[in-house]
């Protein structure tokens, strides 16, 4: 039943449901909210790695 996991039809089930029940009007707000969330999000685990020194991108870390 689930051996192939997700398909692209599921996919498109679930589209078409996200879009009756917001509207199309609404979905491009909540994709720029959602967006600004998931920088927010990056930007603090940066600035958390940073405090306990094990980003490995931070410049001088080898």
């Amino acid at each position: 039943m689930l051996r192939n996991g997700l398909e692209p039809w599921h996919l498109l089930i679930v589209a078409l449901v996200v879009i009756m029940v917001f509207g199309s009007k609404k979905l491009p707000d909540m994709a720029r909210s959602l967006g600004k969330s998931a920088r927010i999000l990056r930007s603090e685990a940066r600035a958390m790695k940073a405090e306990t020194g094990t980003d490995p991108a931070a410049p001088g870390h080898s």
